[in-house]
């Protein structure tokens, strides 16, 4: 990083950096990802953050394992935020290292606001997000001249767990040339049948890409109506993301992807956000 043409900002103590990692090939962190990692005292760090990333951590770092896979036991949120305001207060570098992009469909902003309200100075990186950097890894572009001129994120899941109120299905289906559903998987029979129920085309193009831009990528297409039924077959498993719309099949002559082996485990020691109250009282 000293080689660079342009300066990168000072990680000073007592700062939280919200941090990007993109959906998986820990090529795709930014220079700002990469050297927040470097600098970094602390690193809290999502079950989606490739083992790769974790290599370039600062070898003095603290790694934080805080979870956050979809239903699989995770700390609570709440403890996740407190122990970065405890960890910052300590006077550390703390770098919270998430899948994707920080602020789409993740819980950056939660943790960016308690940091905010706590007076804890905080910086935001953004990362590649998996709605369009896991399709491209899948040879499916976001959007083409030819295709459409509109692309829409949706979550597939409210906080609930279930599939979100409030989205008008017919509007969606009818309106958006190219759907992109983000943690959907689960109610992937669903959404399907909401889809065209609203008046999407039962034969359009779709497909669902499960653990994107990593050596474990699985790509399944199908038209819509078959979907679901694909992704039993394949025994697709989280994580996933699922596209909808005539850009999928250019993944024919688009797929160009071939994943590189998984990177080894780094060797700094790990441990849980599970002790976040202690901290906060340590902290107090």
């Amino acid at each position: 990083m000293d080689t660079l043409p342009f300066s990168l900002p000072t990680f000073d103590p007592g700062w939280v950096w919200l941090v990007g990692a993109g959906p998986g090939d820990p090529g795709l962190l930014t220079l700002l990802a990469a050297h927040a990692l470097g600098h970094a005292d602390v690193v809290v760090y999502d079950a989606l953050v490739d083992q790769g990333a974790l290599a370039l951590a600062n070898p003095d770092a603290e790694l934080v394992y805080a979870g956050k896979r979809g239903g699989k036991p995770s700390p609570k949120q709440p403890d996740i935020t407190n122990s970065l305001i405890a960890l910052a207060l300590e006077g550390k570098k703390v770098l919270r290292l998430k899948g994707g992009d920080p602020f789409v469909f993740g819980r950056g902003a939660e943790e960016a606001r308690a940091l905010s309200q706590a007076g804890i100075p905080f910086r935001v990186v953004p990362g590649v997000t998996a709605g369009v950097g896991g399709l491209a890894y899948a040879g499916i572009p976001a959007t083409t001249r030819d295709t459409n001129a509109a692309v829409t994120f949706v979550t597939g899941h409210a906080s609930t767990g279930e599939v979100p109120d409030g989205i008008r299905w017919p509007e969606l289906a009818k309106g958006s040339p190219v759907i992109v559903f983000y943690m959907a998987l689960k109610h992937l029979p669903t959404i399907i049948e909401r889809l065209i129920d609203g008046g999407r085309d039962p034969a359009d193009s779709a497909a669902v890409v499960a653990s994107a831009a990593t050596p474990e990528q699985r790509v399944v297409t199908a038209p819509l109506k078959d979907l679901g039924e694909a992704v039993t077959r394949e025994g697709i498993a989280p994580p996933a993301i699922v596209v909808v719309g005539r850009t999928v099949d250019f993944r024919e002559h688009l797929d160009w992807w071939t994943p590189a082996p998984a990177a080894a485990p780094p060797s700094t020691a790990v441990r849980t956000v599970l002790d976040a109250e202690k901290t906060v009282a340590r902290a107090g």
